[in-house]
């Protein structure tokens, strides 16, 4: 068996990287400058579009608040599979399919890191916040989306990525078949 080409491993781990490191890095800088839940909003557009910081001990939506250590196992048998998924059994000889899952690994390790404690942010009795960093602010007049974060967007555009490429797949299936002569034949 054949692995995948070389600049396989390239595109995906750059991705992957490259997208974590953006995410944390947006994380670390709006958390030091407006502090944690509950301090002010930038509004890039006042009423609209601006940084606010929150903590989501959930996963989509704040869907299984208090879940942390759930959504943290989950997430690392995520990274495994996707792994395994493209580089062991060569999934990631599909150039579409590589690029999607790097994104969505980028954002899985962003919010993990997060869902691990790492960035060190405590609370007010000094106890360790294990929860995801959000602070992309989206309202329209009384609809207020959940803030997020780069990593929730790197895994929406993943996600949507997969859908394509499904998409497209099914279409070239499709094609196939109806290329291919059928027998009409007698027994």
């Amino acid at each position: 068996m054949q692995g995948p080409p070389p600049n396989r491993y390239v595109i995906f781990f750059s991705i992957a990287v490259l997208g974590c490191l953006a995410d944390l890095a947006t994380k670390t800088w709006v958390f030091s400058r407006l502090g944690l839940p509950g301090g002010k909003t930038f509004w890039i557009v006042d009423g609209i579009f601006g940084f606010q910081t929150s903590l989501n001990e959930g996963a989509l939506f704040g869907i299984g608040q208090g879940m942390v250590w759930l959504f943290a196992v989950l997430s690392i048998a995520a990274a495994v599979g996707i792994l395994v998924r493209l580089f062991y059994y060569g999934a990631a000889s599909d150039l579409l399919l590589t690029i999607a899952l790097g994104a969505i690994m980028a954002g899985i390790l962003g919010n993990l890191f997060d869902r691990l404690g790492l960035p060190g942010l405590t609370d007010g009795k000094g106890d360790r916040v294990f929860a995801v960093r959000d602070w992309i602010l989206v309202c329209y007049q009384q609809f207020h989306w959940p803030n997020f974060n780069i990593a929730d967007s790197l895994l929406v555009c993943g996600a949507a990525t997969l859908a394509l490429h499904m998409f497209l797949q099914d279409r070239a299936a499709i094609k196939r078949s109806q290329a291919r002569p059928h027998n009409v034949g007698f027994l």
